[in-house]
């Protein structure tokens, strides 16, 4: 059987851990940020969880 390919675009979006754990960005933060709060540009820095019901659907992109 042939080896299962990662879609691309999920290889640049997507980051698993060492622990597993499958990673994002952080939307709505590619413009108009001089309204948003620095508290709020800061949060943006970070990458966060990507949401339980998407698990699956996202590693089966990556090739898990």
């Amino acid at each position: 059987m042939p080896k299962q390919k990662t879609k691309s675009a999920a290889k640049k979006r997507f980051k698993l851990t060492g622990a597993g754990k499958l990673l994002r960005r952080h939307a709505m933060q590619s413009h108009n940020l001089e309204k948003k709060s620095a508290k709020r540009r800061r949060a943006f820095r970070r990458d966060h969880a990507v949401a339980e019901a998407d698990d699956r659907a996202v590693r089966r992109l990556l090739g898990h």
